[in-house]
């Protein structure tokens, strides 16, 4: 079986589990960490379904004066829009009416970015990251220099690798809700 195929079976088999038993959980205190209280600028994005919600660590980042960027579908890319907090800023998606994008200009300059949070429906022990498919945040992470940490619920870290291909990027951190696992890459 390749990875591909591999990864699509996974995918259907992780989101069901998600879904069985998502519980909404805070993701703040990460913005006490030093990864974060060192950095100024931060991509995030805003959560939909049953992902890790990421409304209380983006509103815990904007009180603490960071300059905080959200993503938006282009093609095939990310682009990366600065967000104040305004929810009226705030449009579906044309991927998918479910997910919220910013509206606005996008950054001119990505190598702001210092530090990146990512959505996952999995992450291994050695940072790899199996995402929703579209491939847009390992095409965003082959971009930006950015130290990288993926949100997931608490028993969504693999002991097993994840199929990997050569485009996929593995990640700095895994956090849970009251866990921050640093990887050594």
């Amino acid at each position: 079986m390749s990875a591909s195929s591999e990864k699509s079976d996974l995918r259907k088999r992780y989101r069901f589990e998600r879904h069985e038993r998502y519980l909404d959980h805070s993701f703040s205190y990460l913005a006490t960490s030093l990864e974060f209280q060192k950095a100024s600028h931060i991509a995030s994005y805003i959560s939909y379904g049953d992902e890790p919600s990421t409304s209380e660590l983006n509103a815990e980042l904007l009180k603490s004066g960071k300059s905080l960027y959200l993503p938006r579908i282009i093609g095939k890319v990310l682009e990366w829009v600065q967000w104040q907090g305004d929810a009226n800023q705030l449009i579906p998606s044309k991927l998918s009416k479910s997910i919220l994008e910013p509206s606005g200009s996008p950054i001119s300059d990505i190598s702001l970015i210092e530090l990146i949070v990512v959505p996952a429906l999995r992450i291994d022990r050695s940072g790899y990251r199996l995402g929703q498919g579209g491939g847009f945040y390992d095409r965003a992470l082959s971009q930006l220099k950015a130290w990288s940490v993926g949100l997931i619920h608490p028993d969504e870290i693999s002991s097993e690798d994840l199929p990997r291909e050569d485009f996929d990027f593995a990640l700095n951190a895994a956090a849970t809700p009251d866990l921050l696992l640093r990887f050594k890459n």
